[in-house]
């Protein structure tokens, strides 16, 4: 056969024809290929970058939480504390009132440190109870009041009763 007739067979053409086509989806597959590699390189970047973000927030979760379990610790021991610091200043008060007492009458100090250690215990329960006059005055002049007192006149009645003259019932 001769090359003009094999050129134009329409074999010949289809043949080519499909070969084209064949090169054209070759090519496409590995471009596409070549992508989905591009693909799975940034998916799995981007699959490290959040893991590591992932463990950066759980290390940082945890050491929050252990932040705020040592603060609630610290405060209840505070919110105990003020009650022991409360009977550290009463036992101290106690002793200072029993050394006072115990400069008074030194010769024997075993009986009498025991009688002004009492004594002062005595006088330290008698103002908690308020029984103690300075306790009460203090008490009453620096003390927040819990509720007004109701028979205080209002400002509008003050006025109203200055300007009348009259004075008025509460």
């Amino acid at each position: 056969m001769d090359w003009q007739a094999i050129l134009t067979s329409s074999f010949f053409w289809g043949f080519m024809l499909g070969l084209v086509f064949c090169v054209l989806s070759l090519f496409a597959l590995f471009r596409s290929q070549g992508e989905l590699k591009r693909f799975r390189r940034m998916l799995s970047d981007k699959l490290e970058i959040d893991a590591d973000q992932i463990a950066t927030l759980k290390k940082e979760v945890a050491s929050l939480k252990s932040e705020n379990e040592n603060m609630r610790i610290k405060i209840g021991a505070g919110a105990g504390g003020g009650n022991n610091l409360q009977s550290l200043e009463r036992h101290l008060e106690i002793y200072a009132r029993s050394e006072k007492a115990m400069m008074v009458s030194a010769p024997g100090f075993a009986g009498a440190w025991e009688n002004a250690k009492s004594a002062a215990m005595s006088e330290i329960e008698d103002e908690e109870r308020g029984k103690s006059l300075p306790r009460r005055i203090f008490q009453k002049l620096f003390a927040p009041s819990k509720e007004a007192p109701k028979n205080l006149p209002q400002k509008g009645e003050i006025i109203a009763a200055g300007s009348s003259g009259d004075t008025q019932d509460a």
